[in-house]
């Protein structure tokens, strides 16, 4: 069971970026998929899970209405799409696998390895 994010990079501020969070040894239909990140010399932090069923659960007010999570059953890949974005979204993105929903990183039994999401001018 493997999870591979891909889709970081260097972005000006107000930009945009879509990160892929490839799943392969399962299917989606089986695990709840979340977003996390980790910016320097601070928590991971929660973003935006969506469950089996495909309902969302956001959990991070910081990127309300820029973020959004999507998936897609036939690629077995979720997605992150990132608009508007700002220099404090400068992070290690990363997403997981767990059998529910959850805003604690280590609830959820399996983890990519991230990939790096710098914003700046």
């Amino acid at each position: 069971l493997q999870l591979v994010e891909s889709g970081g990079g260097l972005v000006q501020p107000g930009g945009s970026l879509r990160l892929s969070c490839v799943v392969s040894g399962f299917s989606l239909h089986l695990y709840a998929i979340a977003w996390f990140r980790q910016a320097p010399g601070k928590e991971r932090e929660g973003l935006s899970c969506i469950r089996r069923s495909g309902a969302v659960t956001n959990y991070a007010e910081s990127v309300k209405g820029r973020f959004t999570i999507s998936r897609d059953h036939v690629e077995n890949t979720v997605y992150l799409q990132m608009n508007g974005l700002k220099s404090e979204d400068t992070a290690v993105y990363y997403c997981a696998a767990g059998w529910a929903c959850s805003s604690r990183y280590m609830e959820y039994d399996y983890r990519g390895q991230g990939t790096q999401v710098t914003v700046s001018s």
